[in-house]
């Protein structure tokens, strides 16, 4: 059996004939080295393979160029989406992973989870669990941040948070806008569950729209899903028994849609004839669609993207003493994709 001996520092010292420390300050990429024995430092790394060690250079850093990701709900679309987002920026800035999912959205006790990313010297965090319920009822008990930045998704302004978001308040009413510009007269809603902040801001952006137009909107005139195509059905089905006259439909995510869509054609209600129809989220199925879907985008890839370069910008901060230590709120605004089903 072959045994293969592992290439340390000291191996490319003897190299390349330098001492240890001037190695060390090539491959931390310092300035204080002459051209030639930078090559020559660099000719004997690539000729031994050899690897740095990535703990012994973290402590010495003081950086482990390790992010934290806490998420839930890979099975659905959009958090899947929004993690190949930060996936691919994290790699792009020199950054791994180290990823934990919860059991359920509704997480209270986050305290061993913050301890196990510091025990394994993460630099930051990104908290990718949107806000349900009272699961951001922590940040108001005594601050347990364990001293390690914390990037928020998706989640209401907080005087401890700096939060990433897509604007769903301003999709939904451009949204709601678009089915008046079409002439529609009775715009119906149906929500996601109203416990997720996401659901409760795209219904609050529908009924401002409404009443800003002149329209009075009612609870007669939405319905609650699941984010579900089949929960989209009954919540579809309700609607249009309490409210008849309905001849806009403001649907709160592209997968309920789908089975707004299919229902309507079975009930020989004709799309956008007689019921105009918009989704929310713009996933790329929704093109294909029958009709095809005129949904709200929301890049939840560069939602992803953002995220890591805000936390990247947080630890930074932190590294160089910045005293800004003030939360800060970005949120990206969705666009208006139109196709046939208006």
């Amino acid at each position: 059996m072959t045994v293969f001996k592992k290439v340390t520092i000291y191996d490319v010292a003897r190299a390349s004939g330098v001492s240890r420390q001037t190695v060390s300050r090539v491959i931390n990429n310092r300035p204080d080295v002459a051209p030639e024995t930078r090559y020559r430092v660099n000719e004997a790394i690539r000729k031994l393979h050899y690897r740095p060690n990535a703990v012994a250079q973290s402590l010495s850093r003081q950086k482990s160029c390790l992010l934290g990701v806490v998420t839930a709900g890979l099975k659905y679309i959009g958090p899947s989406v929004t993690l190949k987002g930060i996936v691919d920026q994290a790699e792009s800035m020199g950054y791994g992973l180290m990823l934990k999912t919860v059991s359920n959205f509704e997480v209270h006790d986050v305290v061993p989870i913050l301890q196990w990313f510091q025990s394994h010297q993460v630099d930051g965090i990104i908290w990718a669990v949107p806000e349900i319920g009272e699961n951001r009822k922590w940040l108001d008990s005594e601050k347990p941040f364990l001293d390690i930045p914390i990037l928020f998704m998706a989640m209401s302004k907080h005087e401890k948070a700096s939060i990433v978001s897509i604007d769903n308040f301003y999709g939904a009413r451009l949204a709601t806008r678009h089915l008046i510009d079409r002439g529609c007269k009775n715009i119906g809603h149906i929500s996601g569950p109203l416990n997720w902040l996401d659901a409760r801001q795209r219904k609050q952006g529908w009924c401002l729209s409404l009443s800003e137009a002149g329209f009075t909107p009612s609870e007669k005139m939405c319905a609650e899903g699941n984010w579900s195509s089949k929960s989209g059905k009954k919540a579809f089905l309700e609607l249009i028994d309490k409210y008849p006259e309905l001849d806009g439909l403001f649907v709160g995510n592209d997968q309920m849609a789908l089975s707004v869509l299919q229902t309507a054609d079975e009930l020989n209600v004709s799309v956008p004839d007689s019921l105009k129809v918009v989704g929310f989220d713009g996933i790329p199925e929704s093109e294909f669609y029958s009709p095809s879907l005129t949904t709200i985008y929301q890049n939840l890839e560069n939602l992803g993207l953002t995220a890591v370069d805000e936390l990247v910008q947080l630890i930074e901060k932190r590294n160089t003493q910045d005293n800004d230590n003030n939360p800060k709120i970005l949120e990206i605004q969705p666009e208006l994709i139109i196709r046939k089903s208006t």
